[in-house]
This record gives structure tokens, sequence and C-alpha cells, in this order.
């Protein structure tokens, strides 16, 4: 087995290199695709085999449409894809927008460490979550027609969602092309993508805001469809509130896991750095989910919801509500006031889940929600696979550059000594 490089034996190997040439960065990158530790765990074998699975539905599903591999129809056109991948992992990724803000335009220094690390995890996420877009667009091969200008629809939310996709995926790759340069060893371009990263913040923050009310926008045209407990003109603001405590809850949860499973090249500053860093986001995370309630039970009252707490659905808004986002609310202060990561860490776990289960609400649970069973939309075993395959991949690909970049680790001195 390949013994694990340690953070200083790939900052030497950085520090020297410098590919001046396609032919060298071609033999360059034909060599870091060799494994770095064991390939054969048992995390590698599973995952491999459902990600084999899904590749097999995947070409099925692009072939002879949705209806063979979904329960998708009239009534439900959006599924778990969407659902849990979407709509959820747009919010899950709003970590890339707030580390940003926080650290560029608030200037908190301390929060850097765990920049570049989250700022990756939102690129792979957007990524990813796009190709599931296309998965489940009916017509999967006309996904090019709103962006170049063929049918644009304008008048449609998804319109300005899809081109906030796409520019905010350029925005994500420019900001964390630094680490990339630093990793091929291209240092002039490294200094220019340095400079174009600060300026792609400013714009990153503003698509992020735009896009993720945007999500919660095109629920306010599903009046009549979507039950009163979660129906309202205010939905847009829910879903922007709730993506600024789900991105930072799942960089507590990530972040917990890479300084364990790759301590080897998380450095010394951000090992010290991090349980400070988690304290701060957790006091983030228990500030803006009291935000979030606040606005929920207003929106009840106003709306004359109340009397719908004590009906089936009502219980379920509370399952929702009460024990997946105050009690997390709890658990973020009690850990705060303890000092303690492991409480802190269930707390982002339960937001978390709390999160994904609105956004599941929103698009098939609570939706039609006066359907009888038989009728409700139930994902079919080949979606739960290609769901499963998506976030394999996405897992893959991360570990797989923060095994090589300097993610968990400053970047080398050369590119330190840069402005920028």
């Amino acid at each position: 087995m390949e013994k694990l490089e340690t953070v200083e034996i790939v900052k030497e190997k950085t520090e020297k290199r410098e590919i001046r040439s396609f032919g060298e960065f071609w033999r360059f990158f034909l060599s870091e695709l060799k494994p770095k530790g064991n390939p054969w765990t048992p995390f590698n074998l599973f995952s491999g085999l459902i990600m084999l699975l899904g590749f097999i539905f995947i070409i099925y599903r692009f072939v002879t449409g949705l209806s063979p591999t979904t329960n998708l129809g009239q009534e439900y056109p959006w599924g778990i894809w969407k659902g849990a991948v979407v709509n959820s992992g747009v919010a899950f990724a709003g970590g890339g927008y707030t580390l940003a803000f926080i650290v560029y335009i608030l200037g908190m220094e301390r929060y850097r460490p765990m920049l570049r690390e989250t700022v990756l995890f939102a690129f792979l996420a957007y990524v990813f979550y796009a190709g599931a877009l296309t998965i489940e667009l009916g017509r999967w091969h006309l996904f090019y027609n709103p962006f170049i200008g063929n049918k644009y629809g304008v008048s449609s939310v998804l319109f300005i969602v899809a081109w906030h996709f796409m520019l905010y995926m350029v925005t994500l790759a420019l900001e964390f092309s630094p680490a990339a340069a630093e990793w091929v060893g291209f240092k002039r371009a490294r200094k220019v993508l340095g400079a174009a990263a600060l300026g792609a913040v400013v714009f990153g923050v503003m698509l992020s805001i735009h896009h993720q009310a945007g999500l919660g926008a095109m629920f306010t045209m599903c009046k009549g469809k979507l039950h009163p407990l979660w129906y309202s003109e205010f939905m847009p603001v829910l879903y922007f509130i709730s993506s600024i405590y789900a991105g930072p809850s799942v960089m507590i949860i990530v972040s917990s896991i890479t300084q364990k499973l790759y301590a080897h090249r998380v450095d010394e500053e951000y090992r010290n750095a991090h349980p400070g860093i988690v304290l701060g986001l957790a006091k983030m995370c228990a500030a803006t989910i009291f935000a979030y309630l606040f606005l929920q039970l207003i929106l009840v009252h106003h709306e004359h919801d109340l009397y719908l707490i004590t009906t089936p659905m009502g219980f379920w808004w509370l399952v929702e509500v009460g024990a997946l986002a105050f009690v997390p609310m709890l658990l973020f202060i009690h850990g705060v006031q303890q000092k303690n990561l492991a409480t802190i860490n269930l707390a982002a776990v339960l937001a978390l889940a709390g999160v994904l289960l609105n956004r599941l609400n929103n698009v098939f649970i609570a939706y039609n929600w006066y359907l009888p069973l038989s009728l409700k939309y139930y994902p079919t075993w080949q979606e739960v696979i290609i769901l499963l395959t998506i976030i394999f991949i996405d897992v893959w690909v991360f570990r797989w550059i923060i095994n090589r970049m300097h993610v968990l680790s400053k970047p080398p001195e050369w590119a330190r000594m840069e402005k920028h």
C-alpha cells in the first residue's frame, strides 16, 4: 500500500514544481491519477458498485425516457432528484457564499483556513447538482436552449435559477482556481487567478442570494397544491435564511470528518484554528435558526393556520420545525456555551435533516397532500441508486482533490508572497 504523503512532503514538491508545457502537464496529471492509499476499502467497493449500477440506469433513463425508471408524472413532475439533490443540495452548498462573505467582505480572517475546503465543496456540489437537474429534465437533450438564446423563457423562475446555476459554477471555479494553479505549478496564472477570485466573490454572493431565494419563489406558484402550513408568499425569504445555516452546518460536519480522515493533509494552523471556527459557525447557525423559526411562527399566525397544527400534517410540520429546527438551535447554543464540538456536530446533523425534510415536503410530501396514498409519489429503487451515484461521485472527486491540492493547508510560500 502506498504511504500517504504528509503536508510537508507535498509542500516541498509543490515548491519545486513548475510545469511549462502541455506534455509536462499531461504526464503530471496521469501520475496524479494513481491512488494515494489502499483503493480496496469497504467504502470504495460499495460505492463503486453503486456507481456502476447508477451509470447503467442513467444511460437507460436517457435512452428510454423518465417513465421506465421513475415514478414521475403529471401530478408529480419533481421527484427525489430535485428534492434531495437540487432543492436541498443548493442550500447545503450555501457555505460557499456565507464563508466567502465572512472572510472577504467582513474581513474575519480567522475563518480563512476553512475557506478553500468550503468553496471546493460548494463548487463540486453545484456541478453534480446541475447534472442531477439534467437527468430529471424531460427533454434532457435540449438543456442548452436557455443558454444559447433559443426559447429563453424569461418569464420563468427556472430560467433565472438555471442562469444563476451556470454563472455561480463559473464563479466558484474562479474562487478555487488559485489552488489548482498552485497544484500544477502555474505561477503566473496563479497571480492572475488570485486577483480574479477576489472579484468573483462579490458577484458570487449576489448570485447565491438570488437563486437561493429563487428556488423558494418557484413554489409560490403552487398555491392550492402545497399544504397551507408550508405554502407562503415569503418562501423565497425562508429558503434564503435556511441556506445561511444549512451551508455552515454542512461544513461543520465535513470539516470535522476531514480533520480526522485527512489529518496528514491538515497544517498546524488549520488544526489549531478549527475548534474556534466551528464555535463561531455554531453561533451563526443558532442565530439564523432563531430568525427562521421566528418568521415561521409569524407566518402561521398571520395566515390563521394555527388550527392545522392538530391535524396529521400539522404533527408532521412540528417534526420539521420543532424537532429539526428548534432542537438544533438549543443544541447549538448549548454546544457553544460548553465548547462541546460533539454537541455542535449533532446539532448540525439535525439542522440539515430539517432543511432536507422541508425541501422534500415542498417537492412531493406536502405537495398534493390531499391525494390518497395510492396516488402519491414514491421514488423507485432506480431513482435511489442514481441519487446515491451522484453523491458518491461528488465524494470521490472531493477526496481526490483534497489528497493533492492545498485545500486543508496554506498555499506554498511563493503563492503566499503574492499580493492576492
